[in-house]
């Protein structure tokens, strides 16, 4: 049986819930990734409110679609990250520009996330952690090593009492391996793990796209992560040095064509989606494959279409038998 097609709805969420199911379920997805942000899913009321969670089951029913996790990347970025104004645009009004209350709302936000997970009937969230040590990944000024350990330990301190309320919940944690998180490759992936013991926990939404344009080879970080990978998601980048542009983004906007890379729709980039499904074969993984559709230079409606197609016709299933089992004797 081939796994199920699902799509985030983060960069759908100037719809309503019912818009972007209509929307999915006509294009022929098997169901969502519901974000916690916009009209999608609210996590108090969700982990609070029976009548709430039976509204978005309904309506995920009524569409015929699925739900096998939720995304709460801009209330997990807002735990870890040390605050800046940016940071103001994930939180809500009562506590924009208060450091402290940011991250309070956000580790209580989060423990409802874990309980609307369970009450949705889900057993994974996608996420980000932040970072408290995320501007210091260029060693200048000099960044002792005592301060990377004690950002790590941050995390650690941070996100402890969360995971707790996950377990609690039967619920696991997919961190988002991602430039600005605690863990953004795969050496940090290692340490990361390490710091929390390797706790069932925490395991990882994988997307390609972010370990690519960083010079990783995606497939390379499912085979050593295999017991990790709670989550997939479908996400392609075009890495187009050119002599000018820089790995770094020169400060350009996503979708500039002068940058040296930039997110694109599906089978647009240079992701080897195949060496993926073959990684994700090795390990039995059979969980959703996300698509999340980022591509400034494509309409957004006409990528999702595509993006769908192009899931299914690469998704094929393990051989059940050795290519040369029919000429042994």
């Amino acid at each position: 049986m081939s796994r199920p097609v699902t799509i985030f709805t983060g960069q759908w969420a100037d719809l309503t819930f019912e818009e972007v199911c209509r929307k999915m379920s006509e294009m022929g997805y098997d169901g969502l990734e519901i974000a916690c942000w916009g009209d999608h899913l609210d996590p108090k009321r969700a982990a609070e409110d029976p009548a709430y969670v039976e509204d978005r089951l309904q309506t995920l029913e009524r569409y015929g679609l699925g739900c096998w996790a939720i995304g709460a990347h801009l209330i997990g970025q807002c735990v870890g990250d040390n605050w800046d104004p940016r940071l103001d645009t994930f939180a809500p009004d009562q506590v924009k520009g208060q450091p402290e209350k940011i991250r309070a709302w956000a580790i209580q936000e989060m423990k409802y996330v874990a309980r609307a997970a369970q009450n949705m009937g889900v057993q994974v969230v996608t996420c980000f952690t932040g970072s408290p040590i995320w501007p210091y990944w260029y060693s200048f000024p000099p960044t002792p090593e005592e301060m990377v350990e004690e950002g790590f330990k941050k995390i650690v301190e941070l996100w402890t009492p969360i995971f707790d309320e996950f377990d609690r919940c039967g619920v696991r944690f997919a961190l988002e391996v991602h430039p600005t998180e605690i863990a953004f490759d795969f050496y940090t992936t290692q340490k990361l793990l390490q710091h929390f013991n390797r706790r069932e926990t925490l395991g990882i939404n994988f997307d390609p796209s972010h370990l690519l344009w960083q010079g990783l080879e995606p497939h390379l970080f499912i085979r050593e992560f295999a017991d990790r990978i709670y989550h997939v998601h479908m996400k392609d980048v075009a890495v187009t040095l050119d002599g000018r542009a820089g790995i770094l983004g020169s400060h350009l906007n996503f979708g500039d064509v002068h940058r040296g890379w930039n997110f694109r729709s599906l089978g647009h980039g240079d992701v080897n989606f195949e060496e993926i499904i073959r990684e994700l074969n090795a390990i039995g993984y059979q969980g959703p494959l996300s698509v999340e559709w980022e591509d400034s230079g494509m309409d957004r409606e006409f990528g999702a279409r595509e993006s769908l197609e192009f899931v299914r016709g690469l998704d094929f299933p393990p051989s059940a038998i050795a290519f040369d089992d029919p000429m042994k004797k």
